[in-house]
């Protein structure tokens, strides 16, 4: 790994090595954390084959699935069965496949009500697994969160001119109109609030929007977040535009 304005950056290959690579880095910190182990997770394609290899070996028998507990950075305000759902990619790609207890899956729920309705609710249940209604620097909600790199610059569903860029006293906000369907994410306090913060970007469409991140472009919202802990900037060649170190 090598540093970079403030981030540690590692490139890979191609995709599947770099899969292969957080899911062994994520194995790695779960092991090493005493106790409980909270992580945040991101949708769409990226991530999914991360999340394969940890339900698979060697990564399934080293980790320590009963101490863990799982949540999600956002999710599209659809049923948890819909295509779109990020909770049903995570449940088929390693939720339904590892030794996963069922009280330690923290979906946002979406299954009725409104938007806002839901953004309370998970913002209810962020607090009670917290055990405190305030944030504490010293204390972070998430020893690992898993952030994504959208092509406008957006990270969870935190998009560029919306008015969630600026909730700071919220740890969880509807987003409504940014996208066709709704979204609930987590805004900038609770993303930050971690002990290691990771974005994963792949591929060479993504080779101008990462560098602009890199630069620390600020209209980018994904390039305005400070993580309490560390930062990491996982990728492969195609999306950095450079070799593997």
């Amino acid at each position: 790994m090598i540093e970079t304005s403030g981030a540690i950056l590692e490139v890979l290959a191609n995709p599947e090595a770099l899969a292969r690579w957080v899911a062994g880095w994520i194995t790695e910190m779960a092991t090493a954390k005493q106790g409980v182990f909270a992580i945040a997770l991101s949708g769409g394609s990226t991530p999914r084959p991360i999340y394969e290899h940890l339900a698979a070996q060697p990564y399934r028998d080293a980790f320590p699935w009963s101490r863990t507990h799982w949540f999600w950075g956002d999710e599209r305000f659809v049923p948890h069965d819909d295509p779109l759902s990020n909770y049903r990619m995570a449940r088929e790609a390693l939720l339904s496949r590892a030794p996963v207890p069922a009280a330690n899956i923290h979906s946002i729920p979406t299954g009725g009500g409104n938007p806002e309705a839901a953004a309370l609710a998970y913002e209810r249940e962020l607090k009670s697994f917290y055990g405190a209604e305030r944030l504490d620097p010293d204390r972070p909600l998430f020893d690992v969160n898993l952030l994504g790199l959208g092509p406008d610059g957006h990270t969870a569903s935190l998009f560029p001119g919306n008015a969630v860029l600026a909730e700071h006293d919220r740890w969880v906000a509807a987003v409504v109109g940014a996208k066709p369907e709704a979204r609930i994410t987590l805004t900038y306090p609770a993303l930050e609030s971690t002990r290691s913060a990771a974005f994963i970007v792949a591929g060479k469409d993504k080779l101008d929007i990462f560098a602009r991140f890199r630069s620390g472009d600020e209209t980018l919202p994904a390039a305005r977040l400070r993580p309490t802990g560390t930062l990491y900037l996982f990728t492969d060649v195609a999306a950095a535009g450079e070799t593997v170190p």
